[in-house]
């Protein structure tokens, strides 16, 4: 693979492993057939696994790159690309967003209402205050897009929680990440639209 396909060190790309996928992978180094990736040690697959890893294409699309798990040491994790990368949804793929109301439903609960930070069709990352959440839970979030609204099912992918402990002990911080379980294309479409027109907008008021 040429060096100007690869993900550049330091980037975050996507990886499946065993059907699961992790959207905030960092490379530490990419070089010809080999990539270095780190990521956290519950995630790491296992030698002679084989990865499906996903990065951004230009202009909107995404490289998808099969690979072969063949190094793992601690965190990092060497995978050899095996075939040739292909080219995803050429002019679709967008990621951005931010701000956005959005409220987790989930079973014998109350609704919980949160703040988007990024998001793409495959999945969103949002911050909630003083909930008790577990990676692997599943869910239904709704997110609202201007005068539009969306619904997924969803999983949590990577939960962290901090309670503020300065001037004194406040309410916990929740910050999740989730992937979309079902991909509804309409709904799909919607996030694309809203995220391009975002991006337009934030481009002709920085001009």
């Amino acid at each position: 693979m040429s060096a100007s396909m690869l993900p550049p060190d330091g980037s975050f790309i996507e990886m499946t492993s065993y059907g699961e996928t992790l959207p905030e992978v960092r490379v530490v180094h990419a070089s010809g057939p080999v990539i270095t990736l780190s990521l956290a040690l519950a995630q790491v697959p296992p030698a002679n696994s084989t990865v499906e890893l996903r990065w951004a294409a230009a202009p909107r699309g995404r490289y998808a790159q099969e690979g072969h798990v063949v190094a793992v040491d601690g965190n990092r994790v060497e995978v050899r690309f095996t075939g040739k990368p292909l080219v995803l949804q050429s002019r679709s793929y967008v990621r951005g967003g931010g701000g956005e109301q959005i409220v987790m439903i989930r079973p014998d609960r109350e609704p919980a209402e949160g703040v988007v930070h990024d998001m793409s069709e495959r999945a969103v990352r949002a911050h909630f205050t003083d909930i008790v959440l577990e990676s692997g839970e599943e869910m239904v979030l709704r997110i609202l897009l201007g005068d539009e609204e969306v619904a997924f099912p969803a999983s949590a992918l990577k939960v962290s929680s901090m309670r503020q402990q300065v001037p004194v002990s406040g309410p916990l911080s929740v910050e999740m990440v989730a992937v979309f379980d079902d991909q509804n294309e309409t709904q799909a479409k919607i996030i694309r639209r809203y995220i391009m027109r975002h991006q337009l907008l934030a481009r002709q008021r920085g001009s």
